[in-house]
């Protein structure tokens, strides 16, 4: 009796849904523990479906659900493709920048996200294809960067995402291989997957890729704590509260451009023209606006330490 009454009550504690507390003092859930639905009981491990529990603490009613621990490329925050945006207005543009050089993703007074495009110029045409292939993060006095490795071809075996190491930077593997989320304690949570172009992209697109590159990207969904109302950068801009969007309704691909604002000198800089970046915390305004739609999913692993953590 005793062995089976043990057995029962592992079994209760394996099955029993997990919770989440929220631990960040700027949303509006702070100290609430919230359980988690028995669909998906675990803000960690992953069912068949690949969802896990979090919970959005800025947003009451202050209640858990299930999400993909993917980038959702329709939802806003996110960088896909060759490469479209979906901004904080849930505004859709695409910019294109130019290969091989790097851009100003976001641009705050703690925080400064910049991107790396790669791709190429087939014969006849007067822009680059283009693909975000590294990111590169400033916050304080850190630095840290992410990139999608060079391949000839693609190979799911192979792990295709490579990051320099950071102890103020937490990484929280989704899959064995080439899918992360990135913690920034405080500002940031970023999902990261690294894709190829498929040979069915290419036909629909007309990349014409070579056959020496498969041209390995990120596609990227942010999501943002306590920005300040005059955060810029390419996708940094569709936060602030009075930003009119110039992509133009009811086209196919609405393109803005600016890639002179944008351009930084390096992946790890903050000197394009638009940059409101600091690493002199003196200098950093702290009058912050929490914007409703721009906030940091509060589980247990967005809150929780620092320094590199992997999961299956």
């Amino acid at each position: 009796l005793l062995v089976i009454s043990l057995v029962a009550a592992t079994c209760f504690l394996q099955t029993k849904a997990a919770g989440v507390y929220c631990s960040n003092s700027y949303t509006r859930c702070y100290r609430k523990y919230i359980q988690c639905p028995e669909e998906c009981p675990s803000t960690t491990a992953m069912n068949s479906n690949n969802k896990v529990c979090y919970t959005d603490c800025d947003r009451p009613p202050c209640k858990s659900q299930c999400r993909m621990r993917k980038p959702n490329c329709n939802r806003h925050g996110s960088a896909c493709y060759d490469p479209r945006f979906i901004g904080g207005d849930s505004i859709v543009f695409y910019f294109h920048g130019k290969s091989n050089e790097e851009f100003s993703l976001v641009s705050d007074s703690d925080l400064q996200i910049n991107s790396r495009f790669i791709g190429h110029r087939p014969a006849g045409r007067d822009r680059d294809f283009t693909w975000i292939q590294a990111l590169g993060f400033l916050f304080n006095s850190h630095k840290f960067y992410l990139e999608a490795a060079k391949s000839p071809s693609w190979n799911n075996e192979v792990n295709h995402l490579r990051y320099s190491p950071n102890k103020d930077i937490k990484i929280s593997r989704v899959t064995m291989r080439n899918s992360v989320i990135v913690t920034i304690k405080n500002k940031a949570e970023i999902m990261v997957n690294v894709v190829p172009v498929t040979k069915e992209d290419d036909m629909i697109h007309n990349y014409k890729v070579p056959s020496d590159d498969c041209f390995a990207h990120l596609e990227v969904q942010f999501k943002f704590l306590n920005l300040s109302p005059n955060v810029d950068g390419i996708l940094g801009r569709t936060y602030k509260p009075d930003f009119q969007n110039p992509a133009k309704p009811g086209v196919a691909m609405p393109v803005v451009g600016g890639e002179d604002s944008f351009k930084t000198s390096s992946l790890l800089s903050n000197d394009c023209k638009i940059c409101i970046f600091s690493e002199s915390q003196a200098d950093i305004d702290t009058v912050k606006s929490e914007i409703e739609y721009a906030t940091l999913d509060c589980t247990s692993g967005a809150s929780s330490g620092y320094g590199i953590v992997c999961r299956k």
